[in-house]
């Protein structure tokens, strides 16, 4: 194993206060090799988690395309497979530890097949180690800092038919220039930063992703102006936290600062996730409320509504505090709709700090919700605390809690019946040729009857009826070209 660079949990927790990451501009350069490597074989991209992971995942399609590897959908026929992984969660890795068995077929159908496995996954330790001893089919890894290094990893297993390894535990750097396949013609996602500070102490994501470091403005807005150009109605700028955009920065731009600057390109809809009520301020507030082409939809974590787990937690707020944020948001945001993660059955949570959530539950009423029972994550401070919480207490707590969650989503879509809203086309039902879908401003899932619409077209919809998890609709005209 010594010959494989590994991560290091000590050096992944490691941050410096004066770190300006480096910039590295055109940072994916083929060697005439590597360029033709894929000539007449095909890949697979499998991402699983988060926004931030599908981003990476569409960078090492690029990459792979660049090579001249072509996409297929049909695992069998892949000559590169690499699962794009997720460490949030347990069963996330469960899922990702059964689909490589799943692959051992295809495998010893094809031995000249290369399984890779890359993002948060392998930036773990324990988990990398762990794969490397059981799982000797996985010929291919490399972390979350290393998708630049793809192209000669990958040159080196295809040529010398040996295990390439590579995971950094570093402070990290930003990457600029490069390719991509973007998973939609018509919407995008603008990595604006990446990383994360906060250390809340269940949480993976500061070990894995590596310092905060946010991308120049300028980068962004260049990156942004081009989507537009290309016809793109729609981007979502990413980060760990947005809200803490621009301080690791010298030049002291604030994410409001680039709200203000991406607006100003006139681009038709843009969104951001995921914020932090800790550094979400009334200037971010006051920005949003006046620029119609920023969406009216906030993804706001709440995790808990007790001030004591919420401490524990390392969340940097009370309940007090995230509601007064909440109410500001709700009385300043025309039409805004609010979502949250919530989490579960933390350490010794008592029934009555449960109950706190839940009372926070029915003051905001979100329109939508991801709870997930407490998942422990070796390495990080919740990792160490005893628990004395049965599962079957958690699951029950968990099925009361969506109980709450369920009915105010589907009273909030039901107040949408008999309205007229905008929905950008994502595409058509899988079931019904009938049935066109898309989004609302809000965030709002609309299925709908259709005449003239087409994928990437913002069209007026009808809602005729709300439900828990998405709206109903038909399409109408209001005796004007619809907007695009």
């Amino acid at each position: 194993m010594n010959e494989y660079i590994l991560p290091s949990a000590k050096q992944a927790r490691f941050r410096n206060t004066a770190y300006q990451a480096p910039i590295v501009y055109d940072a994916i350069k083929l060697s005439d090799n590597q360029k033709h490597l894929g000539a007449g074989f095909k890949y697979h991209v499998a991402t699983y988690g988060c926004q931030a992971n599908v981003r990476d995942g569409e960078v090492i399609s690029g990459i792979l395309e660049n090579m001249g590897y072509t996409f297929t959908n049909e695992l069998k026929d892949a000559d590169v497979i690499i699962l794009n992984t997720c460490a949030i969660r347990e069963n996330a890795e469960k899922k990702i530890l059964g689909t490589i068995g799943y692959l051992k077929s295809f495998k010893r159908l094809n031995p000249d097949m290369i399984i890779g496995l890359c993002g948060c996954i392998p930036q773990q330790e324990q988990m990398v180690k762990m794969i490397i001893d059981k799982y000797p089919v996985v010929e291919l890894i490399f972390g979350t800092h290393n998708i630049p290094s793809l192209p000669t990893l990958l040159e080196n297993v295809v040529t010398n038919k040996e295990r390439n390894v590579e995971v950094f535990s570093t402070l990290g750097s930003i990457y600029e220039d490069l390719p991509s396949v973007r998973q939609f013609k018509h919407k995008a996602f603008v990595n604006i930063m990446d990383g994360c500070d906060k250390f809340c102490t269940y949480c993976i994501v500061p070990y894995t992703r590596g310092q905060q470091r946010s991308r120049r403005l300028e980068d962004i807005l260049k990156e942004v102006n081009f989507l537009k150009n290309e016809g793109y109605k729609e981007i979502t700028l990413l980060g760990q936290n947005v809200n803490a955009y621009g301080k690791d920065l010298a030049e002291g731009y604030t994410f409001s600062d680039l709200l203000e600057k991406v607006s100003d390109t006139g681009l038709k809809r843009i969104r951001f996730t995921t914020s932090h009520p800790w550094d979400f301020d009334d200037k971010m507030i006051d920005i949003i409320a006046k620029r119609e082409n920023l969406m009216p939809f906030i993804h706001l974590p709440l995790q808990s509504g007790n001030d004591e787990i919420l401490k524990l937690m390392g969340r940097r707020y009370t309940a007090k505090e995230y509601k007064e944020l909440f109410n500001k948001i709700k009385s300043k945001i025309k039409d805004v709709a609010i979502s949250t993660d919530i989490i579960v059955g933390f350490p010794n949570e008592t029934e009555e700090q449960f109950s706190d959530t839940l009372d926070m539950v029915e003051f905001c009423k979100y329109d939508n919700a991801y709870s997930f029972i407490f998942s422990s994550r070796e390495g990080t401070p919740a990792a160490t605390m005893k628990d004395q919480i049965s599962i079957k207490e958690k699951k029950e707590r968990l099925q009361r809690l969506n109980e709450r969650l369920g009915y105010y989503s589907k009273l909030n879509n039901k107040k949408w019946e008999g309205k007229i809203v905008e929905v950008l086309v994502d595409g058509y039902s899988k079931t019904n040729p009938k049935i066109m879908s898309g989004y609302t401003p809000q965030q709002k899932l609309v299925n709908f009857s259709y005449d003239n619409a087409e994928i990437g077209a913002i069209i007026y919809v009808e809602i005729t009826q709300g439900m828990k998890n998405s709206l109903n609709g038909k399409q109408v005209h209001l005796g004007k070209e619809d907007h695009e």
